[in-house]
């Protein structure tokens, strides 16, 4: 079934009018970035041991991470998590018995208790976060995979081969508080923290098996690094641990937390007691009411996001409206690119260590990030203000300050990583972290790639004869999966890349009879959904291969689509029942499409509903056919 002209206007006013009507009186939207019960549970773990007076918030998230509990005693991450995720049910189960709203003899705790001990108890616990706030707590040893890596690698020159500020921004805000409390071996207990102990499993606290190969080798390297530096072993600590403290208060945000980021203002934290704060220490107050600031209203009850997207979703949405029809002097998109403008980055931060000679110009992912921006919010925000750049005045200058600062941020392979460039030593993926093949380096990556080539071609004027742009389509070419898929790391996950990929060859100006473009625009024809749509499963990021899943979801339905729109230039029959199946979704009172996690930020660990996502996509998917088929 083909949809009619007024079936697509009928959906697209639609949107257009929910999404109006969601905007704040500061121009921006603030739309959930749901990540789960995790930081919820490490919420409720850090206030209990800094015994703070905040019960009315203790008891709200205990009572969100409680309805959360599926039958079999577990929690998940997604749900199609069918056995449950280990390392989410301990943070729960530890979570709400520190609460103390709930009691190791309540049913549903013995059911958690009962599959934690079924999964090998604590000693199987593969969660970076989960491990550390279980240690810097005393439930468990710290791990060697932390301990073992020295303090002392923060005062290792930037010009050595293997030193910290090789990993991504990411990973150091988090690693940095991390080796301040393993060198310590610092843990912390008050007086109403439950005893775990039972819980470690058959084998010993302290058993662990030998570090990997690879970790080893990387551990010579650090070691030969550390024995140039002059000076005793306590002063070289000394000197370590000033390093990490100044580098974490560097580093603080104006509303309290560390880098934006609610997991690692809570290691911040515990740091900071491992180095003598006291919890009233202004610093830690500040961080706590940052944590606060982070709160949301669900149906489900109050949550804690890791860091909220009022920059991403505010461009994202005001391009689409655009891209839907709306004028740049529509008062909703005035108002939405004036919040855009005002949030535009002017401060150095750490990307410049690797990029010396750009100046600041890109945008964060939230109103509270000042000095971490990252390429793929730059070009949503450059998109979203296009139209007011055409004029002369601050909007014009901005946008050529962000297209600068996007193009300085190429990597030498061609392509673009999020926030970094030149943070690809492979050798840091052999630590044996969870999530360190994911985290602890910031590549160029399909999915950024593309994206920001679809940016310089559709929207700077740039196209394939430009060095920059043939580059990065270069590195897109040679990243394609031997399926014809690509692989997307911030979202889920072959379907996002696909679309990433092919929208940004198109522009480009790659044919439509291009390989890759033809190889790409048959996978996802391959993989179309008996309804019609397209839904991919959060499985595919934790096991690199496309797994389906059982629904389709609105904004996969509409990147398939969108990266179809660009491949063809008549639509296939595919397309139409896609458009269809799109159309239906957004009309359905079923939730389940759009609570399915379709962001990705640590495989295995965390995943990301956005809000916002079951409104942008579709709306440019529908955007973009009718401009294309239907209004020729």
């Amino acid at each position: 079934m083909r949809p009619s002209l007024e079936d697509i206007d009928t959906a697209i006013e639609s949107l257009i009018r929910d999404i109006t009507a969601d905007q704040q009186p500061d121009g921006s939207w603030r739309y959930c970035f749901d990540t789960g019960a995790n930081v919820d549970a490490y919420t409720i773990i850090l206030l209990r041991t800094l015994e703070a007076d905040e019960e009315p918030l203790i008891r709200r998230l205990h009572e969100r991470i409680r309805v959360r509990q599926q039958p079999g005693g577990y929690w998940r991450l997604y749900e199609d998590d069918d056995e449950g995720h280990l390392a989410s049910t301990i943070e729960a189960y530890y979570a709400l018995l520190y609460s103390g709203y709930s009691s190791p003899e309540d049913a549903a705790m013995e059911a958690a208790r009962h599959y934690i001990a079924k999964r090998g108890g604590l000693r199987r616990i593969d969660g970076l976060m989960t491990q550390a706030v279980l240690a810097a707590t005393g439930q468990i040893k710290w791990p060697r995979s932390i301990a073992s890596i020295p303090l002392e690698m923060l005062l290792l020159p930037l010009a050595f081969p293997v030193q910290f500020f090789d990993f991504s921004g990411y990973a150091r805000v988090h690693l940095a508080p991390l080796l301040v409390m393993a060198d310590r071996d610092y843990a912390v207990q008050s007086a109403r923290c439950p005893d775990l102990s039972s819980l470690v499993g058959t084998r010993e606290q302290g058993y662990e098996p030998p570090l990997p190969a690879g970790q080893q080798a990387l551990q010579q390297r650090l070691d030969a690094g550390l024995n140039r530096l002059i000076g005793s072993r306590r002063a070289l600590r000394e000197a370590a641990t000033a390093r990490a403290e100044s580098y974490m208060l560097d580093r603080i945000e104006a509303d309290g937390t560390l880098y934006s980021y609610a997991s690692s203002t809570i290691l911040m934290v515990l740091a900071l007691l491992a180095l003598d704060y006291e919890p009233t220490d202004p610093l830690i107050m500040r961080a706590i009411e940052g944590l606060k600031s982070m709160s949301y209203e669900l149906d489900e009850g109050l949550m804690i996001q890791n860091s909220p997207s009022e920059i991403w979703d505010t461009a994202l949405l005001a391009y689409a409206l655009q891209e839907a029809g709306l004028p740049a002097d529509h008062p909703s998109v005035r108002s939405a690119t004036d919040y855009v403008l005002r949030h535009q980055h002017t401060k150095p931060g750490d990307w410049q260590l690797h990029n010396p000679a750009a100046a600041p110009g890109g945008w964060g992912f939230s109103e509270s990030n000042t000095i971490n921006p990252d390429v793929d919010d730059s070009t949503a925000a450059l998109r979203a203000i296009h139209a007011r750049s055409r004029l002369p005045g601050d909007a014009q200058t901005a946008w050529n300050r962000g297209l600068s600062w996007v193009v300085s941020m190429q990597n030498k392979d061609g392509g673009w990583p999020a926030f970094e460039k030149h943070t690809d030593k492979r050798i840091l993926t052999w630590l044996a972290i969870d999530g360190a093949a994911a985290a602890a380096i910031d590549p160029s990556e399909a999915d950024l790639t593309g994206r920001t080539i679809e940016y310089l071609a559709n929207w700077a004027g740039l196209d394939q004869s430009h060095p920059v742009v043939q580059r990065g389509a270069d590195c897109l070419v040679k990243q394609q999966e031997r399926d014809g898929s690509w692989y997307g790391r911030w979202g889920i996950c072959y379907i996002y890349g696909t679309w990433a990929a092919l929208t940004g060859l198109r522009a480009a100006g790659y044919a439509p009879e291009h390989p890759s473009i033809r190889r790409g625009s048959d996978w996802l024809h391959a993989i179309q959904r008996e309804d019609g749509g397209w839904g991919e499963s959060c499985l595919s990021d934790q096991r690199k291969r496309y797994v389906p899943l059982a629904m389709s979801t609105p904004s996969q339905t509409a990147w398939a689509l969108d990266a179809l729109i660009a491949a063809h230039d008549e639509p296939t029959e595919a397309m139409k029942r896609g458009m269809q199946r799109l159309i239906e979704l957004l009309a359905s009172d079923d939730p389940a499409p759009a609570a399915y996690p379709t962001g990705a930020a640590l495989p295995g660990s965390f995943y990301i509903r956005y809000d916002s996502y079951s409104r942008i996509w579709p709306l440019l998917a529908l955007a973009h056919y009718r401009a294309k088929y239907t209004l020729k």
